[in-house]
């Protein structure tokens, strides 16, 4: 009888650190919470699902929806711990009607048009994600490709204009000087001659009013006539002819997305550029130009080397 009972007590035991074991194992597999992770835009194309899919599959403890804008509801109407993604501006402007509503997220979004519909103000609850390449980090660029270039022309117009200051202050340290010329009509090609004879290099800031389809012939077919290289605004104005620029594609807004979203969003920043960058050349035009390729990957290391660094 005793050595029944020794028995039952060992496989009672046993059975105990089992059931603990599997317990540990539920914890260390199971995320200890999973979060609403809500998209939306007025757009549902191709590319916009291929984001919220890769989104989902990157965070598949989470729940991961993508709603059309027209099919949302009033902001105040979403449950408040819902973590709201918007992915265009129409989306802003309709999570903008309502004071209520849960955190939230803001890509592909640029300085100047957060600028044009928030002012100077900034709403409680909305964490804004930068679309434009970062002026310090264009600087840098022109810095490490175009060496002995000191004086940085910038157009700019009515709109873009509050970021001139932030560019001086980028471009004293580094001893380069921002020559800035208003172009206020783009029909007229005097501001760009002017500012062509002042500066060793344009910069070109994401401001749609000068860089468009409607200015880019006249902008570039002066810059090669005058053989000064334009740097920016953007990665497709590089694909049209200008030099080059930083950027950030899909795979980095994913990687800002996964590391905002692993944090209560109490604790996300009022806005963001992200981390993680590219660097795009044009050889045709480095070549048209005289000047060496830029090597994309190695400037981008040196870049974000750079940054890294206090």
């Amino acid at each position: 009888m005793a050595d029944q009972s020794r028995m039952t007590l060992f496989f009672s035991r046993l059975r105990r650190r089992g059931l603990g074991l599997l317990l540990a194992c539920l914890l260390l597999t199971t995320p200890a919470w999973s979060a609403d992770i809500l998209l939306t835009a007025a757009e549902d194309s191709a590319g916009v699902q291929a984001f919220a899919q890769a989104l989902a599959r990157q965070r598949p403890e989470d729940n991961v929806t993508f709603t059309p804008l027209k099919d949302m509801p009033a902001p105040n109407l979403l449950p408040a711990a819902t973590r709201l993604i918007l992915l265009d501006l129409p989306g802003l402007d309709w999570r903008l009607k309502d004071t209520q509503g849960p955190s939230t997220l803001v890509l592909r979004i640029s300085r100047l048009q957060a600028r044009q519909r928030l002012g100077t103000t900034h709403p409680a609850k909305i964490s804004l994600l930068w679309s434009d390449p970062p002026l310090e980090r264009q600087l840098n660029l022109i810095a490490h490709i175009l060496p002995q270039a000191r004086r940085i022309g910038v157009l700019y117009g009515i709109d873009s204009e509050f970021l001139l200051r932030e560019l001086a202050q980028y471009a004293a340290p580094m001893g380069l000087e921002i020559v800035p010329q208003l172009w206020d009509n783009i029909n007229d090609s005097r501001p760009l001659q002017n500012l062509f004879k002042n500066s060793d290099v344009l910069l070109g800031l994401d401001d749609p009013q000068l860089y468009n389809p409607k200015t880019v012939k006249n902008l570039l077919l002066s810059s090669y006539a005058q053989q000064l290289p334009l740097v920016g605004p953007n990665a497709g104005f590089v694909k049209a002819g200008s030099l080059a620029s930083t950027y950030s594609d899909q795979s980095d807004w994913l990687d800002v997305l996964d590391r905002l979203l692993d944090h209560s969003p109490a604790n996300w920043p009022r806005s963001l550029y992200p981390e993680h960058f590219k660097v795009v050349g044009n050889p045709q035009v480095a070549r048209s130009l005289g000047i060496e390729q830029v090597d994309e990957a190695d400037v981008a290391a040196r870049l974000a080397e750079g940054e890294k660094r206090p």
